[in-house]
């Protein structure tokens, strides 16, 4: 069974589904390479699946470990190099809760640069992960 099906939508619009749930995705070209960038674009998912790929690497750990990630949140920065196009690297920051041990920050961190996105991309990407811990 496929995990996807997608069509093209015109206008440099794609619209993907998500065969087991029925979730949709559309893409969009960004403004930089001839679209209207109202939606991601095919490397902004990229970039996306990389930080949700490890957030939820270290969501699992967390349950593993009995530590509440309730509320964490992540920024994703994408960087384009240009001959050919294509993603250079890729900047995550993660907010974690300033309340962790260092025993969980680093086993929380090490599972997040593990996840089978990072694991995948070209070794060519940079991955620039960083953590930051505050209230």
């Amino acid at each position: 069974m496929s995990t996807a099906t997608a069509c093209y939508a015109g206008h440099l619009r794609t619209e993907a589904t998500h065969v087991a749930s029925g979730n949709t995705i559309l893409t969009d070209a960004p403004v930089d390479n001839h679209g209207r960038g109202e939606a991601f674009s095919p490397t902004d998912l990229v970039s996306a699946a990389l930080g949700s790929c490890m957030m939820t690497i270290m969501g699992i750990v967390a349950e593993r470990h009995g530590v509440d990630l309730q509320g964490v949140s992540w920024d994703v920065t994408k960087h384009m190099l240009a001959e050919p196009r294509r993603i250079g690297q890729i900047d995550v920051t993660f907010r974690m809760p300033a309340a962790l041990p260092e025993k969980e920050r680093t086993i929380l961190e090490n599972a997040a640069r593990t996840c089978p996105v990072a694991l995948s991309l070209n070794p060519e990407i940079r991955q620039e992960v960083r953590f930051e811990y505050s209230a």
